[in-house]
Order: structure tokens, then C-alpha cells, then sequence
């Protein structure tokens, strides 16, 4: 079945640079230019997913549009006025570090705040009936931004932002955000913490990004206790291990929090050949993982969807990806094959590790559910 879904691109966050870099390391010393710009957090990932849709002809199924920049009373609602300040001065001023890994450009200000607005459009789109589900493809991305400060890529908190208007505009209540992205959702999680009226629920290789951090010990605090859930996944971890984690942990934490909005901070980095990490996702796990989300909202938020593009840093891989998760929202399938998907399918965790996996995701369920 066919459904509506509205698609929010501008090429100018394809605009956003984050200056000479070699994958994560600035020029310098002993770090030799590439030959192109080779910052890992690259437009050319997202343009070719774009460019994918297009030549797919799945772009003339879906609703293309593009949106306002977000206003400052927009980003005041989550981001402090000295952290802002100091975002648009160096912007201005032509870029710089901005934050631990979060180098910036000349106008990089300007296109988070569109990339803001982006997501801000998509959740309005969901929410006014419009469309049936939305995708924003955001860039720079979000989920590591703090309220009062920059990290890992990340400037604005896209998502909180959204969510935070849709609030105030719209009188919307409960929210669930979940986090594919590989690397932990820290910003999001940091933001709502004490809030109750937010779900936060993050899938990630353990120990990645923050370096050394798990989290399946934070589960919120104050109000927010106990709705906020991290499932940290062993590196190596594949399609069965993300497929068991939302069936076991969270599509019944949904269930049990009953959202009127579900969100999803959507990396591709958990793909098996992406350069900042070291999991065995393939295109038909994201085609699967947004599967089960979207009969989940239909089943309890009248199907209200909306996903964020976050991470995912390969450029040949991530199309593929993108392209399953859209088809999948859209109900629609292109003639596109995934020319990688039988040898990541080969492989996957042998069945002991499997297993394993499967131990660790019970026990975590069993932690969360019984406490």
C-alpha cells in the first residue's frame, strides 16, 4: 500500500563545510591533504542518496519540499543565548572548532538553522495530516549537540528543536525519539533527561562515540526517570541483534509510553562497510528496523512518523540504505538492487555470537521492564 510521505531537502545544507580534513583529522603535521575535501561527515553521502532517489524514480512518489530556516525563538527553546552567540560569531568569522570534533565553515550558522527548520517542517507536516510520514534530510546533523555546546559533528539539536516547536505551536504531548545512528544519541538524551515527556531510546555500538560510553545504567532523571533507555550492541553486532533489540526493548517501551509522535534520529552508520564504526547493517536491516517503527506508530500514534537524517559516512553504501528506508515509508519498491547486500548478508555473526547478543539484549529487557 502506497502511503504519503513528504521528503525535506534544500541543497544548500549540502553547503555546510567543515574545512581540509583527512576522514576525522585536520590537516597538519603528519596528516597529509587528501585529494578532496575528506571531511568523514561529507555532503557527498547525502547527494547521492538524493541523487539515488532520483534516478530510482522514487523522488516523483514522494512529496519533495524544502522549508524555512528555524528562528532564533525556535533555537532559544533548547539552546542557550552564549552557545548561539558564539556559533554565529565564528561562522561569521569564517569557522573553526566549534566543539571536539565539530569543525565548522563560513555560514555554517546560517545552514543549521535550515537543516533545524527542515526537521521543524517535517513534524509539522506529520502533525497537520498532511502526509502520512516525513524524512528530513538534515545535514549538518544533531543528535550530539548539547543545549551549551557543539560535539561530534552536530551544532543544533535538530530534533529537540523540532520537537520543542511542535510543542509550543501545536500542543503536542508525548514524543518518542528513537536512535539508530551507531554512535550514542548524548545530546538528545542530555536534553531530555529530566523530562518525562520524552522517550529517549538510543541503539548503539558500545563504547564508540563518546569514546568509552555504554549508558545502560542512565535511565533519566527527576521526572524523566525511567524514559530514557540505552541498548548498547557489541561491535560486530548485526542484522538479528538490531532486529531482536526493537522487538525486545523498543517497541514495547512504546507501547508502554503510548507517544503521540514518533521520531527517528536516522544514521546509516551502523552499515557494515561505514568508516566510523564496526557494525553489519545492510540495506534490507534499515528497510526491516523502519518496518517494524512505522506498524508501531500505526498501531499506536495513527502512524505518525517523522525520520532525521544523522550520520552514515559511506559515500557508496549509504544510498542504498536510504533508498530501502524511503521505499519502505513510501510503500513503494523501485527496480533498484542493492549490489551489496548478498556479500554484507554473508557476512553476518555466526549463530553463537547470535546468541550471545540475543543474552545480552534479554537481560537488558529483562533490567528495564522489571525495575
Amino acid at each position: 500500500m502506497t502511503r504519503k510521505t513528504a521528503f525535506f531537502f534544500d541543497e544548500l545544507s549540502l553547503w555546510h563545510s567543515a574545512g581540509p580534513h583527512a576522514l576525522t583529522l585536520p590537516v597538519g603535521g603528519w596528516v597529509q591533504p587528501p585529494a578532496a575535501a575528506g571531511h568523514a561527515e561529507s555532503p557527498e553521502t547525502k547527494r547521492r542518496l538524493k541523487s539515488l532517489l532520483d534516478v530510482s524514480g522514487l523522488t516523483r512518489q514522494l512529496q519533495v519540499r524544502s522549508a524555512t530556516a528555524a528562528s532564533e525563538e525556535d533555537l532559544l527553546r533548547v539552546h542557550g543565548a552564549e552557545y548561539l552567540q558564539r556559533f554565529k560569531a565564528l561562522s561569521e568569522a569564517g569557522g573553526g572548532e566549534l566543539g571536539p570534533q565539530a569543525p565548522i565553515g563560513p555560514g555554517s550558522y546560517e545552514i543549521a538553522k535550515l537543516s533545524a527548520g527542515l526537521a521543524m517542517a517535517a513534524v509539522d507536516a506529520v502533525l497537520s495530516g498532511e502526509v502520512d510520514n516525513a524524512y528530513s534530510l538534515s545535514r549538518p546533523p544533531g543528535h550530539h549537540c548539547l543545549a551549551d555546546g557543539a560535539m561530534g559533528f552536530c551544532f543544533l539539536a535538530n530534533i529537540a528543536i523540532a520537537i520543542e516547536a511542535a510543542k509550543a505551536r501545536h500542543g503536542l504531548g508525548k514524543v518518542a525519539v528513537i536512535d539508530w545512528d551507531v554512535h550514542h544519541g548524548n545530546g538528545t538524551q542530555s536534553i531530555f533527561e529530566e523530562r518525562g515527556d520524552v522517550l529517549t531510546l538510543s541503539l548503539h555500538q558500545d563504547g564508540c562515540f563518546p569514546p568509552g560510553y555504554s549508558g545502560e545504567q542512565d535511565r533519566g532523571r527527576g521526572a524523566g526517570l525511567g524514559a530514557n533507555f540505552n541498548i548498547p550492541l557489541l561491535p560486530g553486532s548485526g542484522h538479528d541483534a538490531y532486529l531482536h533489540a526493537l522487538q525486545r526493548i523498543v517497541i514495547p517501551a512504546l507501547e508502554r509510553f503510548e507517544p503521540e509522535l514518533i521520531i527517528v534520529a536516522c544514521g546509516y552508520d551502523a552499515n557494515a562497510v561505514d568508516p566510523l564504526a564496526r557494525m553489519l547493517l545492510h540495506s534490507d536491516s534499515f528497510r526491516a528496523m523502519t518496518r517494524e517503527v512505522r506498524e508501531a506508530a500505526e498501531r499506536l500514534c495513527q502512524g505518525r512518523l517523522v525520520l532525521v537524517h544523522e550520520g552514515g559516512y559511506s559515500e557508496a553504501y549509504v544510498p542504498f540504505c536510504g533508498l530501502a528506508t524511503l521505499e519502505e515509508l513510501a510503500g513503494v519498491r523501485t527496480t533498484v538492487t542493492d549490489p551489496m547486500l548478498e556479500f554484507v548478508q554473508m557476512q553476518q555473526p555466526n549463530p553463537q555470537f547470535q546468541a550471545f547478543q540475543r543474552q545480552l539484549i534479554d537481560d537488558l529487557a529483562q533490567t528495564f521492564f522489571n525495575h
